[in-house]
């Protein structure tokens, strides 16, 4: 019973940093959620859990919204605002005058927009009736999914563990290895990763490009 309650409040902390204007890009929320629901024992263990981190991420909205309430405009040039991006800001306050409270909702599942969308709403004056019904819809649509995602990844343990024996969590470590530094790029850096070989076409034209043209020779270097 207490490791089942130390997880679900770790839970609903980490949705709340997921949440909170930058607290989630230590560690990406979605993937602790998943995670944490893997270990859920039973379907009512689950939903509990599920419960726990809609609430949390519902939490994590309000401090966003408060935020934005208390610096209005200014939150636009506050260091959590710049390090999160600021084109990120602006298209979440580009969505709240086209959409209103329903972009509460809408961006809960893009990634960065979702965490400014809150703190832009409070700053632009959003109505609370507006924004709270959103919030809770958009965390309750989020955790779905992602409770949801650690259940199918604890299912699929459990049929490879039963089909392939203890063998098959070597090939689960491995798997993991091979993609861990690819979401760690595309989280933090926001972009694929590009093949580290280039294409010989593309060499070849900037082989042709160096040659007759020392202007575009320059640029390029």
């Amino acid at each position: 019973m207490t490791a089942l309650l130390l997880t679900l409040l770790l839970g609903f902390f980490l949705a709340f940093a997921e949440s909170g204007l930058g607290l989630g890009m230590v560690l990406p929320g979605e993937t602790a959620v998943v995670l944490l629901a893997a270990t859920m024992g039973t379907p009512t263990q689950m939903v509990m859990l599920g419960i726990v981190v809609m609430l949390g991420a519902s939490a994590g909205d309000h401090a966003g919204y408060l935020l934005g309430r208390r610096f209005g405009d200014n939150l636009r040039e506050t260091r959590a605002v710049r390090r999160l991006g600021v084109r990120h800001y602006d298209r979440a306050t580009e969505m709240l005058h086209r959409r209103g409270g329903l972009a509460v909702f809408l961006t809960r599942l893009i990634p960065i927009v979702r965490t400014l969308t809150p703190a832009a709403a409070g700053a632009s004056g959003l109505e609370y009736r507006r924004f709270a019904p959103a919030s809770l819809a958009g965390s309750a649509t989020w955790a779905a999914a992602y409770v949801g995602g650690g259940s199918t990844v604890a299912a699929a343990v459990a049929i490879a563990t039963d089909t392939f024996g203890r063998a098959s969590w070597l090939l689960l470590v491995l798997l993991a290895v091979a993609l861990i530094p690819v979401l760690m790029i595309r989280t933090v850096v926001g972009v694929r990763p590009v093949s580290a070989t280039p294409d010989v076409a593309s060499l070849e034209l900037a082989v042709r490009r160096s040659s007759f043209s020392p202007l575009v020779s320059d640029l390029q270097s």
